[in-house]
């Protein structure tokens, strides 16, 4: 299997500059990237899921008691074996016709078959302890690995000066520490990537796994082509962000919402620091521009930069959502739903409909008291006039 990857995948032209082959990455007596090194990262995805659902359960959820995290208490649908079969099998929003359909089959009217889907509908929505616990899941993980990139890149030189990232390329080593950032990183991402389907399903789902996908093959291609010393630099970006934003949703579900906009703020301004401008002009600059003092462009040149653009791209998205609240935070005084990445990608039906019930019998009242109180002035206004009346006739009586 490797020969054949050798063959059709790992050509030395796609990856490797002109001139260059992979023999010239080997350094006798130090580490040096293998493809073969990327089949590690799948059981270790596999370890992380395990290990995520022990630190779910035994640390997470007790903490989320702790910090006062409360889940909604939803009203549970009627079992109807008819509606339940036709929620699972077909679709969980009818149509009209069919919703007409089942009331006939079920002797319901069509208000009831309505309520009945939204509350089936509520029941399958994350509880706020659930996301909870996926939110201190990644910011242990974010703040455990940025921290420990930190440490070890402060003191390279291409941490400073990125023109030391293609100094020497490709006969680069790789330091130990490097190595299994890089291992852990691509690992991590595997398992996000096989959990998104029983993950909370948020307003950006789509974009989460483009930003998945586009980041295993970046981590992936990178390691290969020993791009491992700006590939440090485009994680350690990513990481520096994101431990933040699954703090202020943790304290968000927690209900401690001036902690919450406080992470939130700090948040943003790291993130729109980093991601719209150390990113763009410092390391896609070094890689667009600054590499080709080194060498000549090729295919993994040009695949490289691409994906780091589709990240940028995916960058200019959120950070739109993010202005979006930081606008939200300034003219109206708080943080009302995190834009980027919080929100399902449905309302909460339940609380909908109780409010639209509320607002129909507020105006139901209102409209009601309004006409007890022009009939009471007619009344009033009618007496007047006959006592005048009343008053008038008494003379001529007399």
């Amino acid at each position: 299997m490797e020969g054949l990857l050798d063959q059709w995948l790992w050509k030395e032209e796609y990856w490797l500059p002109p001139g260059v082959t992979w023999k010239d990455i080997e350094i006798e007596g130090d580490r040096y990237p293998l493809p073969r090194d990327l089949f590690y990262t799948l059981p270790l995805a596999l370890g992380f899921i395990v290990l995520r659902y022990v630190f779910e359960r035994v640390i997470a959820m007790p903490l989320s008691r702790q910090l006062g995290v409360r889940d909604r208490v939803r009203v549970r649908a009627l079992p109807v074996p008819k509606l339940e079969t036709f929620y699972k099998q077909n679709k969980q929003q009818p149509s009209q016709s069919e919703v007409l359909g089942l009331g006939k089959h079920c002797g319901l009217s069509q208000r009831q078959i309505e309520t009945w889907f939204r509350q089936r509908r509520n029941q399958d929505r994350p509880s706020n302890t659930k996301k909870f616990c996926e939110a201190s899941w990644r910011f242990v993980f974010y703040l455990i690995a940025f921290v420990a990139a930190l440490a070890s890149l402060i003191d390279t030189p291409w941490f400073w000066d990125h023109r030391e990232c293609w100094q020497g390329y490709p006969k680069q080593p790789v330091a130990e520490a490097h190595y299994w950032y890089y291992i852990t990183e691509l690992g991590f991402y595997w398992s996000l990537l096989l959990c998104v389907t029983v993950d909370v399903k948020r307003k950006d789902f789509k974009e989460q796994i483009i930003h998945h996908i586009a980041t295993i093959l970046l981590i992936g291609f990178s390691y290969c082509a020993n791009y491992v010393r700006v590939g440090t630099l485009v994680i350690l970006v990513h990481d520096s962000s994101d431990f933040l934003l699954e703090s202020a949703k943790m304290f968000n579900y927690a209900g401690w919402r001036k902690t919450c906009d406080t992470l939130f703020v700090i948040f943003a301004l790291v993130f729109l620091l980093t991601r719209l401008v150390v990113f763009p002009g410092r390391i896609v600059h070094s890689t667009l521009v600054v590499s080709l003092d080194f060498f000549q462009p090729f295919f993994g040149y040009y695949f490289f930069n691409a994906l780091l653009l589709v990240l940028q791209a995916l960058h200019i998205f959120w950070a739109w959502l993010i202005l979006r609240m930081v606008y939200k935070f300034v003219f109206m005084g708080k943080v009302e739903k995190d834009e980027r990445s919080d929100e399902e990608s449905e309302p909460e039906e339940e609380e909908e409909a109780v409010e639209e019930e509320e607002t129909s019998w507020e105006q139901r009242k209102g409209a009601l008291n309004s006409k007890l109180a022009s009939l009471a002035n007619n009344c009033v206004l009618n007496n007047l006039t006959n006592q005048r009346n009343m008053n008038s006739r008494l003379p001529k009586a007399r």
